[in-house]
């Protein structure tokens, strides 16, 4: 089973985090920042991995280090739980409805890290969580999960649902490129041999 375990303590944030690629679903999250908790729960479900964060950050500062940090710790959790990527499908897409909100979302596990980020979301804050830190959460996923990742908004007006949207695609390409294609498993899927 591929899964891992990061412990990420630094002066701004104490991060333990568990991930189970091949999952159910199952979460238990506590970031310190309730809407931030909701979209890592929806990633879980969506993506039917197996979350479990427990983050203790400045908070009364503001959410940027835990939203940023969390994110650092969720890609370190994908590159250590995938190890070499011998039989992933590694490409994956979606178009996610939520709503008006209309979100595409590709994903290349490629062992390079991109962030594509054509979203605009109109409001400066949902719920408890400042919108500009979703950028920040992706920046810093890609980074350590060494993920191609695009993001692009075809419509939608509320915040919440553009969000909504992003994490429940990301989830849904996330799970399937790094499903394993059973009439590949021992192959690393590049020409070059390696991930």
């Amino acid at each position: 089973m591929r899964r891992s375990r990061i412990d990420r303590n630094t002066t701004e944030t104490q991060i333990n985090l568990a991930l189970t690629v091949d999952g159910s679903g199952r979460y238990e999250v506590n970031t310190g920042c309730g809407f931030l908790n909701h979209m890592l729960e929806l990633f879980a479900r969506h993506g039917r991995f197996d979350l479990f964060v427990e983050c203790a950050g400045d908070t009364h500062v503001d959410y940027h280090h835990t939203v940023e940090d969390i994110g650092i710790a969720l890609g370190e959790a994908f590159y250590e739980a995938l190890g070499n990527k011998a039989g992933i499908r590694r490409y994956a897409d979606i178009t996610l409805p939520m709503d008006e909100a209309l979100i595409l979302c590709a994903a290349d596990i490629s062992g390079r890290d991109y962030l594509g980020f054509d979203v605009q979301i109109p409001t400066q804050k949902v719920g408890d969580l400042d919108t500009e830190l979703v950028k920040e959460f992706f920046f810093g996923f890609v980074r350590k999960a060494g993920v191609t990742l695009h993001f692009r908004q075809l419509a939608g007006e509320n915040s919440h649902h553009i969000i909504e949207g992003m994490f429940k695609a990301f989830a849904r390409v996330m799970g399937e490129a790094a499903a394993i294609d059973e009439k590949y498993r021992d192959e690393i899927p590049s020409t070059k041999g390696v991930l």
